[in-house]
């Protein structure tokens, strides 16, 4: 389940058997509560010839689906959510710290971790197939996204990172970044924004512990899973997990703008 804000995105999932962790894509499975690993504005991206992209330096062939512009690449590398005393870098600030003090594991550790350093290209597949996004879906179009070939693109959406992060075994965690969208510029609109998610993924003992005689309440209906979509969450879990999302989301904007 999710929710999209125009500043920050909270999903919710129910925790389900998973792969074997894995390492995700450029952090190790070993930085569980801060990741931020700014890349120079200077060594962001440089065309050296005219069918490949160097970019975070790495080198991208160019092909028919590549439309991203020498302007929208001078952007990348600025990092500006991890710039100090910027204003992003601040509201970033107040809402790990919020998360780091309100959500707390057994022994005091915050329960989130942070990631606020992952590169902002990534494959099609993370940004798009590993959220069952479908082949033909309109949000994949060259008119709406800044494609460095057709299998790497600037991701559109923090959630790219979901996949990649829950795999590595997380159970809840922020991410964080810059974000990269064909947008015609006007007064509530830039191609380049940045985004803040928070995921969390409950097992049956945590959604169902608090509720008398719960022990035989399941979170999900009986189906079967495939590779593109998972079993209905029984109502009982949906409405615990909505109830649950709506508490965070009041205690942050509590926290960031008062209790009026």
């Amino acid at each position: 389940m999710a929710m999209l804000w125009k500043f920050m995105r909270v999903a919710k999932y129910s925790k389900t058997a998973l792969s074997p962790k894995v390492e995700v894509r450029g952090i190790p499975t070993s930085s569980r509560h801060s990741s931020s690993k700014s890349v120079p504005s200077d060594f962001a991206a440089s065309t050296p010839c005219s069918n490949t992209v160097e970019l975070l330096g790495k080198s991208y062939p160019q092909d028919d689906y590549s439309n991203v512009t020498e302007k929208i690449l001078s952007k990348v590398g600025k990092n500006l959510h991890n710039k100090k005393h910027h204003p992003l870098w601040l509201i970033k600030e107040r809402v790990k710290d919020h998360f780091y003090k309100q959500y707390t594991g057994r022994h005091g550790t915050p329960l989130f971790s942070v990631y606020d350093g992952l590169s902002p290209v990534v494959t099609v597949q993370q940004n798009f197939d590993s959220l069952l996004i479908p082949p033909n879906h309109i949000s994949r179009r060259k008119e709406d996204n800044y494609y460095l070939n057709r299998d790497h693109m600037l991701r559109a959406h923090t959630s790219a990172h979901q996949w990649d992060l829950i795999h590595s075994g997380l159970d809840a965690f922020l991410a964080v970044g810059d974000v990269y969208r064909r947008d015609t510029i006007d007064s509530t609109h830039y191609p380049v924004f940045h985004q803040m998610e928070g995921v969390r993924l409950f097992s049956c003992h945590e959604l169902f512990s608090s509720i008398k005689d719960g022990e035989g309440l399941q979170l999900f209906e009986r189906g079967h899973r495939t590779p593109h979509k998972q079993e209905c969450h029984t109502m009982e879990a949906v409405r615990l997990v909505e109830f649950n999302l709506k508490q965070v989301l009041t205690k942050l904007m509590t926290q960031l703008f008062g209790d009026g």
